[in-house]
């Protein structure tokens, strides 16, 4: 499983009717992720990091040429208690490359380089240099866990002439600010309507022309769109509203 990249996202919202169609013209260009289903598929819960200020948040809804943000993730299939491993990731961005640093450890041990209690020397030379920089980035902004995402993925991988391409479809996109743990049997809600869905083109240097002329085809129109951004502001505003209203949110 690859460690690091450097690479360009585009980022696009489709609806539900448009995907279809989308999805029939990518697969004569490429495969399904064998990582998934046949189909591609697999789901993803990730657990984000911020500081008390929310620096990662807004460093997004600002749009600085830099950021980044530290996240847990874990890929359950069909049964959570089975888990036992997670990724934890820093992901960054510098003007339109995007940087990803991933360490994969026993669960337990992950919660606790997230939260900064954590000895990396029993680790190789590369996963101890990345989580090195996980534990500063813990310490230096006090990230604690601040939001939940999960949602339903459907990936493709390039084909002979595009190795490095990805592309993802996330559905079913929910999170929560509440029951901060990505095994807790918790309720999520939906932070983007049901129907619409993020699509994700990954490169490593240029969007081929045949992907252009797809996107083109189905009128897609990037768009700065943040998974952890749109669960976040949704679950403060389902919060605000439940103590405005004296209601008990997740009873």
């Amino acid at each position: 499983m690859i460690r690091r990249f450097n690479r360009y996202e585009l980022k696009y919202v489709i609806h539900a009717s448009t995907y279809r169609a989308f999805v029939d013209d990518l697969c004569h260009f490429m495969e399904p992720d064998p990582y998934g289903d046949k189909d591609g598929f697999y789901r993803v819960i990730s657990l984000y990091y911020d500081s008390p200020d929310y620096q990662c948040y807004r460093a997004k809804v600002e749009g600085l040429r830099f950021r980044r943000k530290l996240r847990l993730r874990i890929y359950p299939g069909t049964d959570m208690e089975s888990v036992d491993k997670g990724f934890c990731e820093i992901k960054q961005r510098m003007n339109r490359t995007v940087q990803k640093k991933r360490v994969t450890l026993p669960l337990d041990q992950a919660y606790a380089l997230c939260e900064g209690d954590f000895d990396p020397s029993h680790l190789d030379e590369l996963d101890q240099v990345a989580a090195s920089e996980m534990l500063y980035m813990v310490k230096i902004a006090n990230l604690r866990p601040k939001c939940m995402v999960s949602y339903r993925r459907q990936a493709f991988m390039g084909g002979r002439f595009e190795q490095g391409m990805r592309v993802t479809f996330d559905m079913q996109l929910q999170g929560r600010v509440h029951a901060l743990d990505v095994k807790a049997p918790a309720s999520n809600h939906y932070f983007m309507p049901p129907d619409w869905f993020i699509l994700e083109v990954k490169v490593n240097e240029r969007i081929p022309d045949w992907m252009v002329s797809v996107l083109a085809k189905h009128q897609c129109q990037t768009q700065r769109v943040s998974k952890y951004c749109a669960s976040l502001k949704d679950g403060l505003n389902r919060l605000e509203y439940a103590w405005r209203h004296k209601e008990n949110l997740y009873g």
